[in-house]
C-alpha cells in the first residue's frame, strides 16, 4: 500500500524515473510498491507549465487519465485537448508530450498508467469468484 495523498498534495511530490530528470508535481508510485507488470505516476501540473520534451516508447502503451484542470497533448502530428475525466491511450511508437494552458482554472492533474508484455484479452478468464466467501465488514 502507497500513499498518493490528497489531489491539492500532489504538487509537493518530487520524482521521476532517473534523477536528473525528476521534477515538482511527480511522483512515480510503482517505486513505493512491488508491481511487476504496471506502473504509474501521479503528476500536477501549473497553468501554462509543460513537459518540455517528447518522448516515445517501443514496447510500454500508457493511458492517461485525467482528473482537474485542462491541458493538451501532442500526439505525433496531433493536438488534443484534455480535462476532467478525459482518458487517452498511447500506444508504441506514438511520440508524446502535454502541457497544462496557461488559463487553466486549477493544476492539471493526471495519472500516467503504464503496462507492457502481453496483450491483455477482452474477458478476463483468469479470475476466480468466490459467492460463499463472507464480506470482511
Amino acid at each position: 500500500m502507497s500513499e498518493m495523498g490528497a489531489l491539492d498534495e500532489w504538487r509537493d511530490h518530487f520524482g521521476g524515473f532517473h534523477p536528473s530528470r525528476s521534477r515538482d508535481g511527480r511522483r512515480v508510485v510503482d517505486h513505493d510498491l512491488a508491481m511487476q507488470y504496471i506502473g504509474m505516476t501521479s503528476n500536477a501540473f501549473e497553468p501554462g507549465e509543460e513537459a518540455g520534451y517528447w518522448h516515445t516508447h517501443s514496447a510500454i502503451e500508457e493511458l492517461y487519465v485525467f482528473l482537474t484542470g485542462h491541458g493538451q497533448m501532442g500526439l505525433d502530428d496531433d493536438v488534443v485537448d484534455v480535462g476532467p475525466g478525459t482518458v487517452v491511450r498511447v500506444g508504441q511508437g506514438v511520440w508524446r508530450t502535454w502541457r497544462s494552458v496557461p488559463d487553466s482554472s486549477e493544476q492539471l492533474r493526471w495519472l500516467c498508467i503504464r503496462a507492457g508484455g502481453e496483450v491483455l484479452p477482452h474477458l478476463p478468464d483468469d479470475g476466480t469468484r468466490d459467492t460463499e466467501r463472507p464480506s470482511p465488514w
